[in-house]
């Protein structure tokens, strides 16, 4: 049986809405086991400077990706989207070893299968240096 991951393609702008907020939750648990099975098992990547193929190697970039970022809290909005196709806007906060939060900005765009799964996600982001009190998420 096909692994499916609801909501399937093409898009509606309720189920793209609800796709967005299906990932913002996800991410926001910082359980990479869990993130992963969104996207198929041979996913490609492009997140900044970094590429990440496979679901494995999302789990593993994820990991990494938390010991790093700490205090991590994430905010995603629908941007367009037009049949397997989404585009996000996104902002997050974190906190570096060193206590310095940052705020980081990007766009993704998302490609789905037939079973929902994302097969690919291209990010660009962009952090900023933020100070505590400016904090928003």
């Amino acid at each position: 049986m096909m692994e499916k991951k609801y909501p399937l393609p093409p898009f509606t702008l309720e189920t793209a809405i609800q796709k967005v907020q299906l990932a913002e939750d996800a991410w926001n648990s910082q359980d990479p086991q869990r993130i992963s099975l969104a996207y198929s098992l041979d996913t490609e990547w492009r997140n900044r400077d970094t590429f990440v193929n496979g679901r494995t190697a999302v789990q593993e970039f994820l990991k990494g990706k938390w010991e790093k970022e700490l205090n991590y809290k994430l905010k995603k909005e629908l941007w367009a989207y037009t049949g397997n196709r989404i585009a996000v806007r996104f902002e997050y906060e974190w906190q570096d070893q060193q206590g310095q939060w940052f705020r980081a900005y990007g766009n993704e765009n998302w490609e789905f299968n037939e079973e929902g799964l994302m097969e690919k996600r291209y990010a660009s982001i962009n952090d900023l240096p933020i100070d505590e009190s400016e904090r928003r998420l």
